[in-house]
């Protein structure tokens, strides 16, 4: 039954992650986009609700179940950032807005972005490690610490090699190869140069 949950939470999220961005580019429907969009995190919730519910009914605690909880961290540390970005593109491909710029390769703008992923990646941990722990009272007696001791030590993990990779970035800025300029961290393509005639 987990598994269909998560499944079917999965599907929830992004389908309403579409409906709120076609409601405002393709409806013209600000309010109601509004409303989708900040009901996403509803999802998680739902399902992080449905899985209490399903171990207090009896069912055996497995890393399913801390997976489900993991929704919830994820939506909120990589939610707004994963709207944003689905929005970007949204706009460009359907209401003519601006190509969206990649990330930025070189220089403090990297450096920035390194950190922001860092900072991304601990909430979501710590939200996601703290629902997990939470897991256990709640289950009613069908869940232990114990067996969601691998992810305490996967998010644990995972949390400081984004610190570390992003504290490198600090004191190794990332510079651009000779010859390329760069703006904002990205590289810019320079024009080709203009064939001369044939005489």
């Amino acid at each position: 039954m987990i598994v269909t949950l998560i499944v079917a939470a999965e599907i929830s999220w992004w389908l309403v992650l579409g409906l709120g961005l076609g409601a405002r580019y393709l409806l013209r429907w600000r309010r109601t986009s509004t409303v989708l969009l900040i009901g996403l995190p509803v999802v998680d919730l739902a399902l992080y609700a449905l899985t209490v519910l399903n171990l207090r009914g009896g069912a055996e605690a497995s890393w399913m179940h801390a997976l489900a909880a993991s929704y919830v961290g994820f939506s909120v540390g990589y939610g707004p950032s994963l709207v944003a970005w689905a929005d970007r593109h949204f706009l460009h491909r359907f209401a003519g807005g601006p190509k969206p710029l990649p990330a930025p390769e070189y220089g403090p703008e990297r450096t920035a972005h390194e950190w922001r992923i860092a900072r991304r990646t601990v909430v979501s941990a710590a939200i996601t490690l703290s629902l997990i722990g939470l897991l256990v009272p709640l289950s009613g007696g069908s869940a232990h610490f114990g067996t969601f001791a691998q992810w305490y030590w996967k998010l644990g993990i995972a949390a400081v090699v984004n610190l570390v990779v992003a504290g490198c970035y600090s004191i190794w800025p990332k510079e651009a190869p000779a010859g390329v300029t760069v703006v904002d961290g990205r590289p810019v393509e320079r024009p080709a140069p203009e064939k001369a005639p044939l005489p």
